[in-house]
C-alpha cells in the first residue's frame, strides 16, 4: 500500500472498535480495512456498508453476489477483490474455467446462464462501464427475469459498492492477491 496506516496492535479508541468488527471472525482487519486507518470514521463507515451490502434480504443469492463483485472487479481491473471474490465463486460452484472466461468477457460467458444471473451479469456490466447509460429499460430487464425491487437494490448497491472499493483498492496500490485459502466469508464484518 502506498500510504501509512494504523496497525492492528497499535489501534486504539473508535478504531480498535471498527478493527474488532473483522478481527471477530478474521482475526485481524483486512488490508482493505487498514486502508482507511487514517480516519477512523472511514474505517466504521466502510464496514457498515460493507455488511449492509452482503447481507441485504433480498433474493439474490450468495452465487449472483459473487457474479455481480467478480465482474466489477475484474473490469477495473482489481487483482485484492478479484481473489476475494475468486473463492467465494469457487464456493457457490464456479471453476477456475469458468471464472477466467468470466473475467475475461462477461458478456459472452452471460450468454450461457441462467436468465436472471445473465441478466444481472448485462447489468454490473453497463453500470461499471457506462453508468450514465443506465435507463428504465435496464431495470425493466432485472425485472423481466423476476427481480423485485429490492432485488435490484440489492444487485445496485452490491455493484456499486465493489466499484467504491475497487477505487479505494486500485488508488491507494493495493495490489495483493489474497491466498486461497483465504476465509473470504469471515471478513464480512459482524455487527
Amino acid at each position: 500500500m502506498w500510504i501509512k496506516t494504523i496497525a492492528y496492535q497499535d489501534a486504539d479508541g473508535p478504531l480498535r472498535d471498527a478493527y474488532e468488527r473483522q478481527a471477530k471472525s478474521l482475526g485481524e482487519p483486512t488490508e482493505m480495512t487498514l486502508a482507511g486507518s487514517l480516519n477512523p470514521a472511514i474505517v466504521a463507515a466502510r464496514l457498515d456498508l460493507y455488511a449492509a451490502t452482503e447481507k441485504c434480504p433480498s433474493r439474490v443469492t450468495p452465487h449472483q453476489r459473487n457474479l455481480i463483485s467478480y465482474v466489477t472487479s475484474s473490469l477495473n481491473r482489481t487483482p485484492y477483490c478479484m481473489s476475494q471474490v475468486t473463492i467465494k465463486l469457487r464456493q457457490t460452484g464456479l471453476d477456475d474455467e469458468g471464472i477466467v472466461a468470466l473475467g475475461t468477457d462477461p458478456l459472452a460467458v452471460a450468454e450461457h446462464l441462467p436468465e436472471a444471473d445473465a441478466a444481472l451479469v448485462r447489468y454490473t456490466v453497463k453500470l461499471t462501464m457506462n453508468p450514465g447509460a443506465i435507463t428504465e429499460a435496464d431495470i425493466n430487464a432485472l425485472r423481466a427475469v423476476g427481480f423485485d425491487d429490492l432485488d435490484i437494490v440489492d444487485a445496485n448497491a452490491q455493484c456499486a459498492h465493489l466499484n467504491y472499493v475497487n477505487r479505494v483498492a486500485n488508488g491507494l496500490g493495493i495490489k495483493t492477491v489474497v491466498d486461497p485459502d483465504f476465509p473470504a466469508y469471515a471478513a464480512i464484518p459482524t455487527d
